[in-house]
């Protein structure tokens, strides 16, 4: 074949397997042109780079996976694809010193090219070639992180991490709080209306929230990632609207008002996707990710303890306590503003917080103004008592140092006039004149030092973000997030279901009882004890999640935890229905109580703990690895999020509705036992689901994320 970058013919190079790649190396870089020797613009090695475009490694840049004419010498970006096989040196993790790279990158080849998008992560022992990286001469510590001692004191931004921890908890605790009263609610606006309605309207009001989340999720991923917004503005409008809905719900007089308010409250929300992408942003390194993603899952399990007894306790007040609220005009024309306007406090505490304390970790966003920091500096500033006057005019610009890993704490953390406004290039200019040229000219050098690097430079297309294996992940976690999300809605009302009762006027088209499947009723537990059973779930989460799970997933494995603890779920949804069964120390239609009612329920909420302790935040790492690249890592958060918020819709209001009328029929059990298939079907999903390393698809300009200096 005519080689035109050396003008001579060459034959093709033949498929090398892996033991003799060392072997072909040579040979490749006898024939490749010498570094600077003139290589013509146009020529095989510079074709289909055109800047600002993607390329692929099939030497054509057309994307495609044929290698008809490619050659080693001919060219930087070689795909080595033969009959869907690609070379590999059996260690996945090694990007320092991989033979395979080398050949495709050659000492010649800049950072650039795109790999294929085809089945990205369909085979663990498959990586795409990528560019080489750059970095500062350190050597990539390459050991499997997995099998590392990680502590909590380890993680890195601590203090960015507590923030984001604040605006986690507000959501659970507002809606956990609600949920521990909302039938009793709902009884309220029509206490004419059967059980059977009740627990209907309870799953619309539940999938109110998260259809109009399913509607604007997306939205928010998508602006979340635009350079205009970033993702600390979209933080905090979701706080915002969920606080104006948790105020409006409360005080609300009717059913409608009441989906009015929750639906206002979903559109505005979708803090999950952003919240989850920041940690992976703030938590880079790969070892710390199955702490970091645990504070979510955990912060939710403060919130479920702490909203529903809240939510129980502080629900109806003049009814409650009437010793003390009896007779209050406004307690008793809105019985339930009480513990909405305390969730609205912890909202409205998690707003201040983000806006005065987090930094925004968006690349594109990088050296723009922050008029919550800013505040906040000036207000410390304010209380620095006897400090002179020099020593509070500097201030440690913590949003860079974080990004540069390798270098001394010393030398990294830039420090810039606490009035500097910084500009869009990156670059400060201070208001004021600066007191020595020296201090100046300091300033400058170390902030050009520690300032952050961009890992890429381009956004990948929309349409190239869903691969085979992030359309599996997404569709494991719908499933998930389906089964998930009508059990916490069907979980309250079976606990606030009237118990059966044998003397009662059966319902007209109501089967008569007979064990062990034809059975109907509820525990029947008021605000209180139904706040007080959802607490017991969350005391179980935070000790599994502090005690159990950083060992357990340090020796599983992400995707072997979140497959075996997957298998809780349809143990639970069988056995759930039997609760109504369990002998209890008061007669029907009292509410169950006694020592065997309260083991039976701990032992089913310990079993769906357990595999949500695991199975959450092993889901949570898997969507975000499976991102092909890190410029839509934000978009994908919101796609995922809003996928699950479709199935959390459909979920709570299909079987809501079959929940009613099992409960007209006398089949309480046969939504839960649905339920379980459908779990059963989420486990067989997760077989097919593999482990990204959230940059399978490299774009022209991208490059390693490591130090430069």
């Amino acid at each position: 074949m005519r080689d035109p970058a050396g003008g001579h013919d060459e034959k093709q190079q033949p498929f090398v397997p892996n033991v003799g790649l060392r072997a072909a190396a040579g040979t490749a870089a006898a024939a490749a042109p010498a570094r600077g020797a003139g290589v013509p613009a146009g020529t095989a090695a510079s074709s289909g780079r055109d800047k600002g475009k993607e390329t692929s490694f099939d030497g054509g840049g057309d994307n495609d996976d044929d290698d008809d004419d490619d050659t080693l010498a001919g060219s930087s970006q070689v795909d080595f694809e033969k009959g869907d096989k690609r070379f590999d040196d059996g260690n996945d993790g090694d990007d320092g010193d991989d033979v395979n790279r080398r050949l495709l990158a050659g000492p010649s080849s800049p950072a650039s090219g795109s790999a294929s998008d085809d089945d990205d992560n369909d085979n663990d022992t498959t990586r795409k070639a990528k560019p080489p990286k750059r970095t500062s001469g350190k050597t990539k510590n390459n050991n499997n992180h997995r099998q590392e001692h990680v502590r909590w004191r380890d993680l890195p931004e601590k203090g960015q991490l507590t923030v984001l921890t604040l605006a986690r908890l507000s959501e659970p605790l507002v809606q956990t709080s609600l949920q521990s009263y909302m039938f009793y609610q709902l009884k309220s606006f029509r206490p004419d209306l059967p059980d059977s309605v009740i627990a209907s309207q309870s799953g619309i009001l539940h999938a109110s929230f998260t259809a109009a989340q399913f509607l604007t999720a997306m939205v928010w991923g998508r602006l979340a990632d635009s350079p205009r917004f970033g993702r600390k503005k979209v933080l905090m409008i979701g706080l915002t609207g969920t606080l104006f809905s948790c105020l409006g719900f409360g005080f609300a007089q009717s059913f409608w008002q009441a989906l009015v308010f929750r639906s206002i409250g979903g559109a505005t929300n979708g803090n999950v996707g952003v919240l989850r992408t920041m940690i992976s942003e703030i938590v880079r390194e790969r070892k710390y990710q199955s702490r970091a993603f645990l504070i979510l899952p955990m912060t939710f399990n403060v919130g479920v303890i702490i909203g529903p007894i809240l939510g129980g306790v502080l629900s109806d007040p003049a009814h409650s306590y009437p010793s003390l609220f009896g007779g209050n005009a406004f307690l008793e024309r809105f019985p339930y503003a009480a513990p909405n306007v305390l969730s609205a406090f912890f909202l409205l505490s998690a707003l201040l917080a983000v806006w005065l304390g987090l930094e925004e970790t968006l690349d594109a966003r990088h050296g723009k103004r922050d008029h919550g920091i800013e505040l906040r500096r000036k207000v410390a500033a304010l209380f620095r008592r006897g400090a002179p006057a020099d020593a509070i005019a500097y201030t440690p610009l913590a949003t860079h140092s974080r990004h540069v890993s390798d270098v001394s704490e010393a030398s990294t953390v830039s420090v810039e006039m606490a009035d500097v406004a910084v500009g869009g290039d990156g670059t400060s200019a201070t208001a004021a004149t600066a007191t020595t040229t020296n201090s100046s000219s300091s300033s400058s050098s170390s902030t050009t030092k520690a300032r952050r690097r961009l890992r890429y430079t381009q956004r990948l297309p929309f349409r190239r973000i869903f691969t085979k294996n992030v359309t599996l992940t997404l569709l494991a976690q719908s499933i998930f997030a389906f089964h998930m999300g009508t059990f916490n809605s069907l979980w309250f009302v079976f606990l606030s279901t009237p118990v059966f009762d044998p003397a009662a006027t059966p319902a007209a088209h109501a089967l008569p009882q007979k064990l062990p499947f034809v059975f109907t009723g509820g525990i029947g537990l008021p605000p209180r004890e139904v706040g007080m059973a959802m607490a017991i779930l969350g005391v179980f989460g935070i000790l599994l999640q502090l005690l159990l799970y950083p060992a357990v997933s340090a020796r599983l494995g992400t995707v072997r935890s979140w497959r075996l603890f997957l298998c809780c779920f349809p143990v639970t949804y069988c056995v759930v229905p039997f609760l109504s069964l369990v002998p209890s120390a008061a007669p029907p239609p009292h509410a169950k109580t006694g020592v065997a009612v309260w083991l039976a329920i701990a032992a089913v909420l310990l079993c769906h703990v357990v595999g949500r302790t695991f199975a959450l935040p092993a889901q949570t790492i898997l969507v975000n690895n499976c991102t092909p690249h890190p410029s839509v890592l934000g978009t994908l958060h919101g796609v995922a999020q809003s996928t699950s918020s479709l199935a959390r819709t459909v979920g709570p209001m299909l079987c809501g509705y079959l929940y009613g009328l099992g409960l007209q029929h006398g089949l309480v059990g046969a939504v839960f036992w649905g339920l379980s298939g459908v779990a059963v079907c989420g486990f067989v999903a997760s077989l097919l689901v593999r482990e990204g390393n959230g940059h399978s698809i490299w774009l022209d300009g991208d490059v390693e994320d490591e130090d430069e200096e």
